[in-house]
């Protein structure tokens, strides 16, 4: 359809995200665990506070005791009624009064079934658990979204990533040519050396004479 310009090439990407995306499963897309930004039950208004800003996230899972021990869901809006008090009444700021419950997902839920889901019971983050009960990761509508769609780009992560790696609809990558050899590094797993060049063009073009 494509090759007779019935459809363009975005649909034509698209189109075959959907189609990957159900032979995909949750534990394909997460976030893993060791990744995720959590939020201890015990920690303070001010605590919370920077962790937000920090990561620039709506939502954080909350544990007790031990990262293992997920016992809800913050949205960061909740934040908003204790902004305007006074230090004595933020001092009365309590994370478990505020927590929503947490879904929980196998690591094998397929995607186009976990996308229905967010669907219809209005959520968006979602906990995925291996097959002995612990905690895997985390994914959200936005990953499930974003493999049909490609890399999906707000204000932070352009702040936080510099828009240097791109993930497209068709699962490949594009990377900008000054992109720091360390966020290459840290994007796929590689080690390029940072002693000679600063950026991946620098290498490239090294490479190739």
């Amino acid at each position: 359809a494509e090759h007779r310009e019935l459809i363009p090439p975005e649909s034509r990407m698209m189109l075959e995200g959907v189609i990957r995306m159900a032979d995909m499963t949750a534990g394909d897309v997460m976030v893993a665990a060791p990744r995720m930004d959590l939020l201890d039950i015990e920690s303070d208004y001010d605590d919370v506070l920077h962790l937000v800003i920090d990561t620039g996230h709506s939502r954080f899972p909350v544990y007790e005791g031990s990262r293992e021990n997920i016992i809800g869901i913050l949205l960061a809006k909740d934040l908003l009624r204790y902004l305007f008090l006074d230090k004595k009444k933020r001092a009365q700021f309590n994370v478990h009064d505020m927590l929503r419950p947490a879904v929980f997902v196998p690591e094998s839920k397929r995607l186009n079934e976990l996308l229905r889901d967010f669907r219809s019971n209005r959520n968006h983050l979602a906990m995925v658990i291996d097959e002995f009960g612990n905690t895997a990761g985390l994914i959200t509508i936005e990953d499930v979204l974003e493999e049909i769609v490609g890399e999906i780009e707000d204000e932070f992560d352009e702040a936080d990533h510099d828009n240097s790696v791109y993930t497209l609809a068709d699962g490949t990558h594009r990377v900008a040519g000054d992109a720091p050899i360390a966020s290459v590094n840290e994007a796929f797993g590689t080690a390029f050396s940072e002693a000679e060049f600063d950026t991946i063009g620098g290498l490239v073009a090294h490479q190739f004479g």
